[in-house]
């Protein structure tokens, strides 16, 4: 009979982990009324690149020399964008090139570990700082809105100074550190121009 209960309750904690473990969006069932704070009144919607100031000036960039055989080719804008593991690539110079997709990229499937941020009536799936939408049976990589907040910074954001205000940047979509609820948060305040 203990046996019994013991291999009850393993399972009961296994399905609890898998099922939370797993969840793809933040919730909150909770009444509490949410309270954002923010430093700067003025907002960012869009900004010209020579207008922003980078923390640092140069950046290291790793290529690879080969990618591994279940690569994916997909075309966008008459050029070669090599899928594989959840990472995007260009050839450049006989070895490929590390990069985050342009607007307007479509993938069959979401990348493994992808989350889901529901903001204005839209959902929006995000991976390594890349926000996708679904059409029809893909996904298309999409600017997010302004106001969009996520809760982690993609590992590739970088500092920089607008007008001498901090805001972080990534693939030109500029973050804003708040807080929500005494909790760390990053709003989409804008986007950087793309000459």
């Amino acid at each position: 009979m203990k046996a019994m209960i013991k291999t009850m309750l393993v399972v009961a904690v296994i399905i609890g982990l898998s099922t939370d473990g797993y969840s793809q969006k933040r919730t909150n069932n909770s009444t509490k009324k949410i309270t954002k704070t923010s430093k700067k009144n003025n907002k960012v919607k869009t900004i010209k690149r020579t207008n922003v100031v980078y923390k640092n000036q140069k950046r290291k960039v790793t290529t690879i020399r080969s990618l591994p055989k279940a690569t994916k080719i997909i075309k966008n804008n008459n050029r070669n964008v090599y899928y594989a593991n959840n990472s995007f690539y260009e050839l450049n110079g006989g070895r490929y090139l590390p990069i985050v997709p342009r607007v307007g990229l479509r993938i069959s499937r979401l990348p493994v570990g992808f989350r889901t941020i529901n903001y204005n009536n839209r959902r929006f799936y995000t991976y390594k700082g890349v926000f996708y939408i679904q059409i029809n049976n893909s996904y298309e990589v999409v600017n997010p809105e302004v106001g969009t907040i996520i809760y982690q910074l993609p590992s590739g954001a970088e500092k920089v100074t607008i007008n001498k205000e901090r805001f972080y940047e990534f693939n030109n979509i500029l973050y804003e550190k708040i807080q929500i609820n005494g909790t760390r948060a990053y709003e989409v305040v804008g986007m950087i121009e793309i000459n």
